[in-house]
């Protein structure tokens, strides 16, 4: 009972670092923007270096893909338990997607996923992430590199024998794939817009 106790307390304390809205705090004390009321009205990295600037995207980025990597790091040095660290990972993720601070919404989940599986997975994580960065260079839209990325990954998982992720991956892909929902629909009627007009809620 005490150690479910303290899986419980852990996952929360794991979640509520998740849910911790860094784009909307940055954007607000940095330049006074809420990013909510502006673009895609997304607190993640894409929408709030349109509004906000560059350099504030990018430190969106970095501290939305630590609230992955440092829980992760966390649970590995506790214990090598697929269960504990599929468990760590989706807390963090669920906590950036669905925030306490923000009344059950956030951002997308693709940076805290880099995140996730930087600590666990980076041999794979890395072929996923180069086919991302490949799709948006060759056809502009950030929202088709991202899901390119958590599609890809439990493949490259597969191949590399990490059996012990794979569950997670599959999961954080329909987590990813349900927040593109409406980037999706725009995809299927051409409607999405591309990184070089500023305009993909992707991050």
């Amino acid at each position: 009972m005490e150690r479910f106790i303290a899986l419980l307390g852990w996952l929360l304390v794991v979640y509520i670092v998740g849910s911790v809205p860094f784009g909307l705090l940055l954007a607000k004390i940095g330049r006074g923007i809420d990013p909510r009321q502006h673009g895609s009205k997304n607190t993640g990295a894409t929408n709030v270096a349109r509004t906000c600037g560059r350099r504030y995207g990018i430190a969106t980025l970095l501290l939305d893909l630590l609230k992955g990597l440092l829980p992760m790091l966390v649970a590995t040095a506790m214990s090598s338990s697929a269960v504990l660290l599929t468990l760590t990972g989706l807390a963090a993720l669920l906590g950036h997607m669905y925030s306490v601070f923000l009344d059950g919404r956030g951002g997308k989940g693709v940076a805290t996923t880099i995140g996730i599986f930087l600590a666990v997975t980076p041999a794979p994580l890395f072929w996923s992430l180069l086919l991302c960065v490949l799709l948006i260079w060759a056809i502009g839209y950030v929202s088709l590199g991202s899901l390119a990325l958590v599609t890809s990954l439990p493949l490259f998982i597969l191949l590399a024998g990490d059996f012990g992720f794979l569950i997670l991956s599959l999961l954080v892909c329909v987590l990813v794939f349900a927040k593109h929902r409406e980037n999706i629909l725009r995809l299927a009627r051409g409607e999405e817009n591309t990184w070089r007009k500023g305009s993909s809620e992707a991050a």
